[in-house]
C-alpha cells in the first residue's frame, strides 16, 4: 500500500502557494483588486480596527478603486449601500467617481447618497483633498443641488440634525434654489438669514414658537433638536412615541433615564413599535444592531421592552435560509476578534465586536439549520454546547462570551478530518488573521485541510465570511470556496445561493449590480 503521509504531501504541492503575509506575518492569500475593494466596501467602515488605521484603510481602498475599472467601483459603491447597509465606504467610492468617471459618478449618486447623512459625508469626502479635489466642482455641486431641491421639507430637517458639514454649510456652499416661497424661508432660517415668518414650514414655524413656549406641544421635528432643551417625563414618553424606530432602539436607555417609562401607556406602545413587523421589514435593521441594543439595555428599561427586542431579532432573521444537507459554522472567538466591528473613532466607540457578529451569524443559521453543527474556535476548536432550538440572543451570547487566545482557522477543518465526519457546507467566519497554524511554505493550513477534507467530501463547499477589511484571506476562491465579505442580511443570501450551486464568487456578485 502507498506511503499516505508522501501520498498528501505530494498532493499538498500541487495546491496554490501562499502568496502574502496578513497583519500576524503568517502566511495568506492576497485578494485581487476586485476583490480586495469588495471587501474593503462592505467591511471598512474607516476607522481604527485591531490591526488596521483609519489612515491605511484610506489608502487602501483609494489604491483598490485605483486599480479597478471605474464601472466596477461604481457597482462596488451600490452594493456596499444598497446590500451591505454601510455609510462611509459607499460615500468615498462615490465621491472618487467625481475624478475618475464624472459621468458615471453622476449615475451612482442617486443610488448611494439616499439621505443626509450620505449627503454630508459624500461633500465631507470630496473637500478633504482625499480623492483628488478639495472643493466640490460643477457637476458634484448640481449633484447636491439638486439632492437639496428635491429633498422633502422632513428629509431636509433629518439632514439638518449633524454637523462637519452641517446642513447650512452645504446650502451656503452650492446656492440651492428654492422652488418656492416655503423652501425659501427654511433656507433663510437654516442659515440665519433674513426670512418670511409667515412663510416658514409648519414644522419649523412650530418648533420656533415650541421655544418661546415650551409648555406647547411638542413640535413634529427630529427628536434631537429638543433634547438639547430640559423636557419633562410626558415629553420624553410623548419622543419615544415620535422618533424613529431606530433613534428607539438606539435611545431606551435614555428614555428610562429620563422617566418615561413611568409614563402611564408609554411602555406599551414602545412594546408595540419595537416588535411592529411592518416596521421591521421597512426599517430592515441589521441583526446585530439589535443584539447590541438588547446587551446594552441597562435594568431600567422594562423586561417587556427588553422582550420586544428579542422578538424584533427573531424578525430580522426571518429571512436566514435554510441550506440543505449536514451543514459546519465556525465562529472565530480569538482574541483580535473583540476589535469593534465598525472600528474606533474618538467619542464613538462601538460596542459590537467582530465576536459578536461572528456569534450572531452562528447562532442565526443554527436557527434555520437546527442540525448544524457550531465549532467555535481560537487556538483550536472550543468545546461549547448550544441549543438549536433557544432564542438566537441567548446562544450569540455564549458564543461571545468565549472570547481570547491565538488564530487558527484551519483548526475546525482539521478536527472535522480527524473524526471523518461528512459535511457538505463549513462556514468560516472570522477576521482571516491566522497565525497559530502558520506554515513554512506552500499553501496555508487552512487551504491543505479544506484538500483533504474534499478528497472525503467531493461535493462540500466552503464559506469564508470575512468581517474586517484586512484583504486577505486563508483560503483562495475557487468553485467550491466563496470568499464574501460583510455582516449584512446580503452575507446568509451569498451563503444560501453559493450552497445551492450558485458558483458566483464575490467579484461576480458586485458585477451583477446594475449602474
Amino acid at each position: 500500500m502507498a506511503n499516505k503521509g508522501l501520498f498528501a504531501s505530494a498532493i499538498a504541492k500541487l495546491l496554490p502557494a501562499a502568496d502574502t503575509r496578513n497583519h500576524e506575518g503568517a502566511p495568506a492569500y492576497a485578494y485581487g483588486p476586485q476583490a480586495k475593494l469588495a471587501q474593503l466596501a462592505v467591511t471598512g467602515t474607516l476607522s481604527e480596527t485591531f490591526y488596521a488605521t483609519a489612515e491605511a484603510q484610506l489608502s487602501d481602498v483609494i489604491a483598490a478603486a485605483q486599480a479597478c475599472d471605474p464601472g466596477f467601483v461604481a457597482k462596488a459603491a451600490v452594493y456596499a449601500r444598497a446590500s451591505g447597509a454601510m455609510k462611509d465606504m459607499p460615500a468615498l467610492l462615490a465621491a472618487y467617481l467625481t475624478v475618475a468617471d464624472p459621468d458615471l459618478a453622476v449615475r451612482v449618486f442617486g443610488r448611494v447618497i439616499d439621505n443626509g447623512r450620505m449627503l454630508r459625508s459624500y461633500v465631507q469626502i470630496l473637500r478633504s483633498g482625499q480623492v483628488g479635489r478639495t472643493s466640490l466642482g460643477t457637476r458634484p455641486k448640481r449633484l447636491v443641488q439638486g439632492w437639496l431641491e428635491r429633498a422633502s421639507i422632513r428629509d431636509l430637517m433629518a439632514a439638518a440634525t449633524g454637523r462637519d458639514p452641517s446642513l447650512a454649510d452645504i446650502v451656503r456652499m452650492v446656492h440651492p434654489k428654492p422652488a418656492d416661497a416655503e423652501r425659501r424661508a427654511f433656507y433663510g432660517w437654516l442659515i440665519g438669514k433674513p426670512y418670511d415668518v409667515g412663510a416658514l414650514p409648519a414644522e419649523i414655524a412650530a418648533f420656533e414658537a415650541w421655544k418661546a413656549d415650551p409648555s406647547r406641544p411638542l413640535p413634529p421635528v427630529p427628536f434631537e433638536w429638543l433634547t438639547a432643551f430640559e423636557l419633562s417625563a410626558e415629553q420624553w414618553g410623548e419622543l419615544a412615541g415620535s422618533m424613529g424606530w431606530q433613534a428607539l432602539r438606539m435611545n431606551l436607555n435614555t428614555l428610562a433615564r429620563n422617566g418615561a417609562f413611568d409614563v402611564e401607556g408609554v411602555t406599551g406602545r414602545v412594546v408595540e413599535r419595537l416588535g411592529d413587523p411592518a416596521a421591521i421589514a421597512r426599517v430592515k435593521p441589521m441583526p446585530y444592531q439589535l443584539q447590541m441594543a438588547l446587551a446594552a439595555a441597562d435594568e431600567a428599561v422594562p423586561l417587556t421592552v427588553q422582550a420586544a427586542l428579542e422578538d424584533a431579532l427573531e424578525q430580522s432573521l426571518a429571512r436566514v435560509p435554510a441550506v440543505a444537507g449536514r451543514v459546519v459554522v465556525c465562529p472565530d472567538v480569538s482574541g483580535s476578534m473583540a476589535s469593534p466591528a465598525t472600528g474606533v473613532r474618538k467619542g464613538a466607540l462601538s460596542k459590537v465586536r467582530c465576536i459578536d457578529v461572528a456569534a450572531l451569524v452562528a447562532a442565526a443559521m443554527l436557527r434555520t439549520n437546527r442540525d448544524a453543527r457550531v465549532l467555535p474556535f481560537e487556538q483550536g476548536v472550543v468545546k461549547l454546547k448550544l441549543d438549536p432550538k433557544a432564542r438566537v440572543a441567548v446562544n450569540a451570547a455564549k458564543l461571545a462570551a468565549v472570547g481570547g487566545g491565538g488564530t487558527n482557522v484551519s483548526a475546525p477543518l482539521a478536527l472535522l478530518n480527524k473524526t471523518g465526519e461528512k459535511v457538505d457546507l463549513v462556514v468560516i467566519v472570522s477576521d482571516n488573521e491566522s497565525w497559530v497554524d502558520a506554515t513554512r511554505g506552500g499553501a496555508t493550513a487552512t487551504l491543505r485541510e479544506w484538500d483533504l477534507l474534499k478528497r472525503r467530501c467531493p461535493a462540500a463547499k466552503l464559506v469564508c465570511v470575512d468581517i474586517a477589511p484586512y484583504g486577505t484571506t486563508q483560503a483562495q476562491s475557487r468553485s467550491d470556496i466563496l470568499n464574501i465579505g460583510g455582516f449584512s442580511d446580503a452575507v446568509f443570501d451569498g451563503i444560501a445561493r453559493f450552497a445551492a450551486g450558485e458558483t458566483r464568487d464575490w467579484v461576480s456578485i458586485v458585477e451583477a449590480v446594475e449602474v
